[in-house]
Order: C-alpha cells, then sequence, then structure tokens
C-alpha cells in the first residue's frame, strides 16, 4: 500500500514556508504523494470547513513541485464543476510539465451549494459539467488541433491549438462514495479517490469497483483524516484498510499549528514504516 500526505495548505499553520516545509518533510521521509483540497469561497459562520484560509490547490502543488524533485503532487479533491475546463487544463499541464510528470488530479462535483452560486455555476448542473469538463480538458491534452463539442460548459472550440500538451497523461482519479460518483470512475477515470470511509464501509466499494474495473493501473485511494491520538490505533488502521483492498491512502493529520502537524507527519511515517 502506498500512502501519501496532505500538505498544510489550509487554516492558520498555512502559508508559503508551510508548504514548503511539509513538502520537502515529506519527499525526505519517503511518502508517495503530497496533496492539496480545494474550496475557493466560504459562507461565514459554516460549521465545515472549519477555516475560510484555503490556498489554492494547483498555485500550492506548483509551490511544492518546485522545492522537491520525485514525490507525487495530488489534488484531493479539486471542484471540476466549478471551473471552466480549458483555463484548468493550461494550468494542470503546466504543472505536469513543471514538474516532469508527478500529479495525479483528483476530482469531485463538490457539495456547498453557497460556493457554486457565489461563483455563477449552475449548482444542479454539476454532474454533466463534471462529465464534460473531463472530456474536454483531455481533448485539449490530447488533440492538436482540437475540435471539441460542447453542450453544457460555454465554449465554442473549432479547429484550436492549446499547448504545451502535457509530458504525460495526467491520471484522473474520481472523489465521492455516492452511486454517481462510483459509477463515474468507473466510466471515466483512472481511479477512485475516497473519503473518510472505515475500512468496514470502504470493502464493499472496494469490490464494486474491482469487478467493474479489474485492471491493476485502476487506483483505490482514500483519504483518512487522523487525530493524532494513538500511534498504534494509526498502524492498525492502515493495516485494516489494505486488507479491505485500498492501495493507496492520503493522510491528513488534524492538528492546527505547524509545529504540531509536522511532527504528526513524521509518527504517520513511522507507522507507515512498521507496516
Amino acid at each position: 500500500m502506498r500512502v501519501g500526505i496532505h500538505l498544510p495548505h489550509i487554516g492558520r499553520k498555512a502559508g508559503p514556508e508551510a508548504i514548503r516545509r511539509g513538502a520537502v518533510q515529506a519527499e525526505e521521509l519517503g511518502f508517495a504523494d503530497a496533496w492539496s483540497s480545494e474550496h475557493i469561497i466560504i459562507p461565514r459562520g459554516a460549521p465545515y470547513p472549519p477555516s475560510a484560509t484555503f490556498y489554492d490547490p494547483v498555485l500550492t502543488l506548483t509551490w511544492a513541485a518546485a522545492f522537491t524533485r520525485n514525490i507525487g503532487l495530488g489534488t484531493s479533491v479539486l471542484v471540476l464543476p466549478m471551473r471552466h475546463p480549458l483555463p484548468l487544463a493550461k494550468e494542470l499541464a503546466t504543472l505536469q510539465n513543471l514538474s516532469e510528470g508527478r500529479l495525479i488530479l483528483g476530482a469531485g462535483v463538490g457539495w456547498l451549494e453557497a460556493e457554486f452560486a457565489a461563483l455563477g455555476v449552475p449548482f444542479r448542473e454539476r454532474g454533466r459539467r463534471m462529465d464534460e469538463g473531463i472530456a474536454m480538458m483531455r481533448a485539449v491534452w490530447q488533440e492538436d488541433p482540437v475540435t471539441f463539442p460542447a453542450r453544457h460548459i460555454p465554449a465554442v472550440i473549432e479547429d484550436m491549438r492549446m499547448l504545451p500538451q502535457p509530458v504525460k497523461p495526467v491520471p484522473i482519479w474520481i472523489g465521492g462514495s455516492s452511486d454517481a460518483a462510483l459509477a463515474r470512475a468507473v466510466r471515466l477515470a483512472d481511479g477512485w479517490h475516497g473519503s473518510r470511509l472505515s475500512p468496514e464501509q470502504a470493502a464493499p466499494i472496494v469490490r464494486r469497483l474491482r469487478e467493474r474495473r479489474p485492471e491493476p493501473d485502476f487506483a483505490i485511494s482514500l483519504r483518512y483524516g487522523w487525530d493524532g491520538s494513538d500511534d498504534g490505533r494509526l498502524r492498525a488502521r492502515l493495516a485494516s484498510y489494505d486488507e479491505a483492498g485500498v492501495e493507496h491512502i492520503l493522510v491528513e493529520p488534524a492538528e492546527r499549528a505547524l509545529e504540531d502537524w509536522l511532527r504528526a507527519v513524521e509518527r504517520v511515517a513511522r507507522a507507515v514504516e512498521d507496516l
């Protein structure tokens, strides 16, 4: 099982130096990849997410890439329907090339309706925009020149060019545990990236996905928020995910202060070594 770590780009601990230290530490400790999350704008007083401080996920990973050489870089998750696919495709292709092919695009449809409203994006159309957005990005990444018949996203793409294309394909992992998200992962993606499920909850989903996508390069990934309470419980939890068939775990420590966060990451690394 491969293990990744979330970067400290959210809340009071976040900042350029925190992201740099987190990325360098993650690479030195041997984690498979480092991850960022997304909220663009949230209602004041919202119970979740607990902080309005969110550094942009793509720029966070670009900053992290500048200080590292080998560690993978991923989004957990980027809310694809909130963004127009063309500038996003340009940003992601640029990051893929600047990092020499280290990017994983974790993408989801989103859930915060007020955020969509603030951005002028129809919340009820997010599933259709998600599917078309993935197809549009792949088209401009793979075809030159490109023509794409958009239906749900405002775009007229006829015999056009977008360069540079990614130096290697950007794998897309679909986030979410709903039936629609699982079906989308099977139909359109290179992997699944669930969140906050127990090993017992994850096991039947893994079986369901493997029945439809048995190929070994289809990723089965899960994000796990760790409260830092007990290293033994962490080891046991990771082992249980492994037994359930989860091949990649993204651990997100809960600590709010940077030094506490970095110490928690060291504890995660030691727990992984013991598996």
